[in-house]
Parts: C-alpha cells; sequence; structure tokens
C-alpha cells in the first residue's frame, strides 16, 4: 500500500504547513488550560532540531526522554526524529536502574529528562553510562546543571541562533529517512525479565497511524485527552493518531486528576487501560448506593432501559417507539448526569494495555458511552485488532485492523503478520528468532479464538495459563476480571500451577471498605492495614467469591483467598506504568503466604 507519508516526521510537518494557526495541543498552566498551535509548535521543534545539531547528533543515533506525559514530550520526539536521530522513551516510573539500564542497552547518547527529580536518577547512576554525553532538563526547576547538563531553553537558545543554517540540515535529513529507517525503540514493562528494546520502524507507525484513523475515525475538530505515560506504545500509537490526524490532544495533569480534567477539557474521546474503567464503574455504583431509596430506583429502572437499548444496538435492530422515548427520558434523568463526569462531549473510549472485563463494557455501554477494545503489543506498535463504533462485538477486541493478517496456530497462540509489525528486538537476536519465525509471522504469546464474524477474543497470555495438578488449563485473567468487578475488591492475583486448587491474593478498594465499615459500626480508629482484617470484611469478602465462584466451572473457582493489607502500587513493583500486576513479582513477594493456603 502507498501511505501519504514517508516518515513520521514527515507526517507532523505537514499538519504544521496544513493547520499553521489550529490549536495542536492543550496544556493546564495555572487554573486554565493554554493551547499551542500546530505553528507554534513546529517553531518549538525546529529550535530543539537545531539545538541537537549543534551538539553533534547523527542521524541514526540514539536519544533518550525520561519525562511524564506532556506536550514537550511529543515535541522533543519531533525533533529528534526530525534530525534522523532514534528516540528511546523511559516510563517516568522507572528506578534508577531501570533507566539506566534502558539508556546504556540502547546506546543513547543524549538524554531529555523532565525535572529535578529525573535528572537525579541520571547523575546518581552516570558512572554506568559512559557513552552518555549530554542531558537535557525540560523542567529545570531546582535541579543542578552539572557541565554535562543544560536546560530545555538553553538547548533552544543556542537552536535559535543556528536556526538559519540547520533548518536547511534538518528538512534534508527529514527527506531522506526511508520508511524502513528505525524511528523508535519501546522497551518492554519487563513483567518476565530485563526488558527489551522493540525496534519500530517510521513504516510501522505510518502504517499504523492511517490504518487505526481508518479503523476509528476522528473529526478535525475533536479534541483527545491523554494521561498515559508516552513510554507505552498504546499512547505513542495515541500521538501519532492524533499528528496524522489533525484534531487536539489535551495532557491530563496527572492520572488522579483525570476526572477532573475530563470536565475541564470535555474531550471527544480518550484511550485508557482497563483499570481506569473499573474505578469508574466502583464509583457509579458507590454514588448510586449512597443515594435514596428513590435515586436507587430511578437509577434501576434508567439501567435497564439502558440494557435493553444496548442489546438492540449489539444486534442490529432498531428499538420500539416505547422503549425510545423511555430511554429519552432516562438519558435525562440519569444517563446525562453520569456523561457529565467525563466532559458530557465523549463519543467513545479505547481500551487496551490489558483484557477489559465484558461486565465493564456492557455496563457503560448501557449507560449510553461505548468502550472499544483493542489489542497488540509493543512488538506490533500496537494495535492489530480493534472494535469499531459500528460493529463491535463486547468480550472481544474486535476484527483485524487493515492490512494486519492473524491467524491462530494449533496450540491455540495467535499470529500476526502486517506492515504495523517490529523488526525484532534491539541486540537480542535469539529472542527476536524466537518471537518472529522466517515467515515473519510474530508470535503473540496471547492464546485466543476468532469467531466466524472475524472478531478476535484473546482467552489468556499462554505464559500465564494455569495447568492444574488434575490437568485442567485456566485463564487466570477471565477470573480476576470477574471478581473485579465488584466494587470492594480492587486487584485479584490468582495462583495454582500445577496446585491441586485455585487460590488467590485479593487487595480491596479502601474507600468502599470504609465505607462499609462505618455502616456496620466497626471502630473507625482502625487504620486499613487492621480493618482489613476485619471478621466482618473477611465475611464480605468471603460472600464474593463463593457468588462469583457461582459463575465458574468447578475448577476454576476459588477455593482459598488471602486478603493483603494494602493495593498493589507501581511504587512497590506490582504493577507495571499500564496498572497491569506482575505475577512474578507478587508471587514472589507473597510466596509463604500462597503455600500456606495449599497446606493442610
Amino acid at each position: 500500500m502507498n501511505y501519504e507519508f514517508g516518515s513520521i516526521p514527515g507526517m507532523f510537518w505537514k499538519q504544521v504547513e496544513k493547520s499553521p494557526k489550529k490549536p495542536a495541543f492543550k496544556y493546564k498552566k495555572g487554573d486554565g488550560w493554554t493551547d499551542v498551535t500546530w505553528e507554534e509548535a513546529g517553531k518549538i521543534v525546529k529550535e530543539m532540531a537545531s539545538g541537537l545539531l549543534e551538539l553533534g547528533l547523527k542521524p541514526g543515533e540514539k536519544v533518550a526522554i525520561l519525562s511524564a506525559t506532556r506536550y514537550e514530550w511529543i515535541l522533543v520526539d519531533m525533533a529528534i526524529l526530525s534530525c534522523g536521530g532514534v528516540s528511546i522513551p523511559i516510563y517516568p516510573s522507572n528506578t534508577p536502574e531501570q533507566a539506566a539500564y534502558v539508556i546504556q542497552d540502547s546506546e543513547s547518547r543524549f538524554a531529555f529528562v523532565e525535572n529535578k527529580d529525573q535528572l537525579e536518577k541520571i547523575v546518581s547512576t552516570k558512572n554506568q553510562l559512559p557513552d552518555l554525553e549530554k542531558v537535557i532538563v525540560i523542567v529545570p526547576n531546582g535541579a543542578t546543571l552539572l557541565n554535562w547538563v543544560i536546560t530545555l531553553r538553553q538547548l533552544q537558545e543556542k537552536g535559535a541562533a543556528q536556526i538559519s543554517k540547520n533548518s536547511s540540515e534538518m528538512h534534508a535529513r527529514t527527506q531522506s529517512i526511508d520508511p524502513q529507517q528505525e524511528a523508535t525503540y519501546v522497551y518492554t514493562s519487563g513483567t518476565t525479565g530485563p526488558p527489551k528494546g522493540v525496534v519500530q520502524t517510521h513504516l510501522n507507525h505510518i502504517a499504523m497511524a492511517t490504518n487505526l484513523s481508518k479503523s476509528v475515525p476522528i473529526h478535525k475538530e475533536d479534541i483527545q485527552l491523554i494521561f498515559l505515560p508516552l513510554a507505552h506504545s498504546f499512547a505513542r500509537a495515541l500521538e501519532f493518531h492524533h499528528i496524522y490526524g489533525g484534531y487536539q490532544l489535551a495532557f491530563a495533569e496527572s492520572i488522579e486528576k483525570v476526572v477532573q480534567n475530563l470536565q475541564e477539557v470535555r474531550p471527544h474521546m480518550m484511550g485508557s487501560v482497563p483499570r481506569i474503567f473499573e474505578k469508574a464503574h466502583t464509583a457509579i455504583l458507590s454514588k448510586i448506593s449512597a443515594g435514596s431509596p428513590l435515586k436507587k430506583a430511578i437509577f434501576n429502572w434508567a439501567y435497564a432501559v439502558g440494557k435493553e437499548v444496548s442489546e438492540c444496538r449489539q444486534n442490529k435492530k432498531v428499538p420500539s417507539i416505547l422503549t425510545q422515548i423511555k430511554h429519552i427520558l432516562a438519558h435525562k434523568l440519569v444517563f446525562s448526569k453520569i456523561h457529565q463526569t467525563f466532559g458530557g462531549r465523549i463519543r467513545f473510549f479505547i481500551s487496551g494495555g490489558a483484557p477489559l472485563s465484558k461486565e465493564i463494557a456492557l455496563f457503560f455501554h448501557a449507560l449510553g458511552m461505548q468502550i472499544l477494545e483493542g489489542y497488540g503489543l509493543t512488538e506490533t506498535c500496537p494495535a492489530t485488532h480493534v472494535n469499531r463504533l459500528d460493529n463491535y462485538k463486547f468480550g472481544t477486541v474486535g476484527p483485524a485492523i487493515p492490512e494486519v493478517e492473524v491467524k491462530i496456530a494449533s496450540d491455540g497462540e495467535i499470529l500476526v503478520k502486517g506492515p504495523n509489525i517490529a523488526k525484532g528486538y534491539f541486540k537480542k537476536l535469539e529472542a527476536t528468532r524466537e518471537a518472529w519465525d522466517p515467515d515473519g509471522w510474530f508470535h503473540t504469546g496471547d492464546i485466543g479464538e476468532i469467531d466466524k464474524d472475524g472478531f478476535l477474543k484473546i482467552t489468556d497470555r499462554k505464559k500465564d495459563l494455569i495447568v492444574t495438578a488434575g490437568g485442567k488449563n485456566v485463564a487466570p485473567q477471565n477470573i480476576e476480571n470477574l471478581l473485579k468487578t465488584d466494587p470492594y475488591i480492587s486487584q485479584v492475583m490468582v495462583y495454582g500451577d500445577r496446585k491441586p486448587y485455585l487460590t488467590a491474593l485479593i487487595t480491596l478498594d479502601e474507600a468502599q471498605v470504609k465505607k462499609f465499615a462505618h455502616d456496620k459500626g466497626i471502630q473507625n480508629g482502625k487504620d486499613f492495614e487492621e480493618l482489613a482484617k476485619h471478621p466482618e470484611v473477611l465475611r464480605l469478602v468471603e460472600g464474593i467469591v463463593q457468588n462469583k465462584n457461582k459463575e465458574l466451572a468447578s475448577y476454576e473457582s476459588i477455593k482459598k483467598f488471602k486478603i493483603l493489607p494494602a493495593d498493589f502500587t507501581q511504587e512497590t513493583g506490582e504493577l507495571t506504568p499500564t496498572l497491569k500486576v506482575k505475577r512474578k513479582v507478587v508471587s514472589e513477594k507473597y510466596k509463604d503466604l500462597i503455600e500456606r493456603m495449599y497446606q493442610a
């Protein structure tokens, strides 16, 4: 297929040329939101790129980016790529050692860091980074500027002073980029070992932006809110989808302020990981539960109407006139207020990065908000499948996007091929040969099935599949997602490989359990760790597990569980940056607790 653009920066500069005065970005400044036009963004990128040329950046050289998601991140990315460089994203949640590993492994010559805290990670590991020449600090407040550290402002000033000399060189480099040229190495989150750098080309991302835009169309006047870490391929796809589509990208202040920012920005779409939808589901049910009997009755009536309409739409049927009238009333009385929590203009959400519970997707659809679940990996840059606005099935990740081929191997593994599939792992030939077969099929490591309409259903990770002592294959994520639909439960990790039965480690939703304790008259002075051990809380969770077990086959049911004193977090190393549980880490950390559940 012939693509409109031959490179990522070519796509960016075309938008600058086409829509100079149109807002490209929106970010919070003080109490208000500030727009950055495509023309203003282009000027900053030119100054940064010129500054990098002054530092001596050569085509093909690597530049790391260690920063939270912010508009400058994307401008830095465009500057690196416009010079023919290769950008190396690093999660801002990474430890100094983890960040140093990526910088060293990728052979990065320069690095951009967000602020003082991120700079200190580099300072503390600089003796391990002999090839790192210069670090540029985006927001230098309070940072100590050593002789190998400059500010972003200094880089821009250096570049602006030589802009007339360097503009032609930058233009020539951008024009000479081959689509098969390396654009970025995106490091896997390392749930099963040291992170691997996935080598992604310009073609990979041009194909992804083009075909994702065909599958998930966006209007030019749309606004997307982004909060996911740009070091992750899902957020990166949203970055390039935005540049391809030319709409506006608004940057949430933080994950904690997403709800507030949704109400301020009023976006038309947002990409998210399932954990956010799970928390929103819990919050909505909690608010209804705390309301008066009349409010509960109205919600239950409206929700029943919403489910009826949802079922009609899923089956491509038109609801009856009476149902349509009831639905208009349900929206006015109930759904519109919930929609306002998300800004009031959301046309759809995109969910990726982990499996979304079918129950959660159905719940939001009944409320009149559609979640388009997709699927992909870092190695597929990232999407291979996504549900469409007019062609969707809940519980699946949708049909393949254009140009992607998919087949199921004899052992159930999903294999994919297409222009968006990455080249391999940097400096890891053996791992590359294991994942990419000689015919070009990438082995995803996921187990799935394709229905008669071409919709893909993921049943589990190949390596996560539990084989019980009785020889039964169990997909733990399905059970975990089922348990997490209860508002009192925050996280679950199911265990049981080569064991006679399944067990679970469960963490609790602190706000919900504290409210439960208050309603039950349990002493408020107890700290949460102590509260989690209370007999009433234990009975509550036992009841939840028993109820959910009724929906499972006997070999899938949870026979024993332990309530943990605190939730899993990124800071304690139990969650990836996209909020997936690191099974290996959690299993090792609570090894003794797990073993006790298998003792007589």
